[in-house]
């Protein structure tokens, strides 16, 4: 084992390549912090975390000032006793989401560096249940998409092999929402996947009849229909429903998904490994899910993802949206719809240092304890 010695913190904004819309909002920003930690033999772990919008600025601030000088001389390979002792650091802002993020930054980093010290990629450290997954893709589904376009994407998505894509709903009437996936599915048929994604936008009255529309057209889930914080209704949701519901992305802590399995509010938990907190706390969500029989299919963070899918027996998908292209120099590998893990020792994350430097938003911070 080796001390923490030094942190260097730096952030990017990165513009959609497409335009993002769902019910609630437009992605008009993702700011991207990224960490680099150094041990005392030299080795490197880089970690990183992301908002939609704005909050990058206050992920950096908890990161600096309180996070990363308590970090410097840690023994590196106590990543458990480190987030813990970190999260109480902070337990004032937690749980909740800029305490997550900022923790899963370091989080992340510290996989990386223990990974490459044992030589192994990250899918196989963490468990090495699968060696690929198939894919399905959310870029052509954006709400303000016409139909005809997409009837096109999902068309070129499942020639290209992917299993299937996700729409978002939330159109000002049911209808509305029924005819663009009715086009969809005449174009695409039975076997192919049509996913769903609400953004919280539903009241449990209007969830409930969507919910039996979307039944008819034989749907694979129903993605945040409501208010994340509302677990009740979720529960009564997920109790009538004949649509898989699906959450995750808005919960922050594995006791979040714990109080939604036990209640049986969701079918399916899609823990995004920034927004709760790492790669340690996304382990045991998703171990967590295999105890009660649920499926794992994270949200957005494919570069990450791609590896801690294949790193347990309960996911089955993985959410295709690039989003690091311009800020590194690796690609995920994708042969005919199904998604392989990198190889290379680490998270798999070829960073494309330049790059980084000329779209940062602000000096490079760099902490060393001294």
């Amino acid at each position: 084992m080796a001390r923490i010695e030094r942190a260097e913190l730096v952030m990017v904004d990165l513009a959609p390549k497409v335009v993002r819309k769902d019910a609630i909002q437009t992605f008009v920003s993702q700011e991207t912090p990224i960490l680099t930690i150094t041990d005392a033999d030299g080795a490197t772990g880089t970690g990183y975390c992301y908002t939609i919008g704005t909050g990058g600025g206050a992920v950096m601030s908890l990161l600096g000032e309180t996070l990363l000088p308590a970090l410097i001389g840690r023994e590196a390979e106590e990543i458990e006793a480190i987030w813990r002792d970190l999260l109480f650091l902070t337990h004032a802002t937690a749980v909740g989401a800029v305490t997550s993020l900022a923790l899963a930054a370091i989080d992340t980093a510290l996989w990386d560096l223990r990974c490459k010290r044992a030589s192994q990629p990250l899918w196989r450290m963490a468990g090495g249940a699968q060696h690929s997954v198939p894919l399905y893709s959310t870029e052509g589904g954006w709400l303000q998409l016409a139909t005809e376009a997409l009837v096109e994407d999902a068309i070129a998505m499942r020639e290209q092999g992917f299993s299937g894509s996700k729409f978002k709903v939330g159109k000002p009437s049911a209808a509305q929402d029924r005819a663009r996936l009715t086009a969809v599915r005449e174009a695409v048929g039975e076997e192919y996947r049509i996913l769903t994604d609400a953004n919280q936008c539903f009241s449990l009255s209007e969830a409930m009849r969507r919910a039996d529309m979307l039944a008819e057209l034989d749907i694979g889930w129903f993605e945040e229909p409501l208010p994340a914080d509302d677990i009740g209704a979720h529960a009564a949701l997920a109790g009538r429903s004949r649509v898989p519901i699906a959450v995750g992305e808005s919960l922050y802590s594995v006791s979040q998904f714990k109080d939604y399995l036990q209640q049986g509010a969701c079918s399916i938990v899609q823990v995004d490994v920034a927004r709760v907190g790492g790669i340690t706390p996304w382990l045991k969500v998703a171990h967590l899910a295999e105890a009660y029989n649920v499926s794992v299919c994270p949200h957005f963070l494919m570069e990450l993802h791609v590896s801690l899918v294949c790193a347990v027996p309960n996911a089955p998908i993985l959410e295709y949206i690039p989003q690091l292209d311009e800020i590194t120099v690796s690609r995920i590998e994708i042969k005919g719809g199904r998604a392989s893990p990198p190889s290379a020792p680490g998270i798999g994350i070829d960073w494309d240092w330049p790059a980084i430097a000329a779209m940062a938003a602000g000096e490079k911070r760099v902490y060393t304890g001294g």
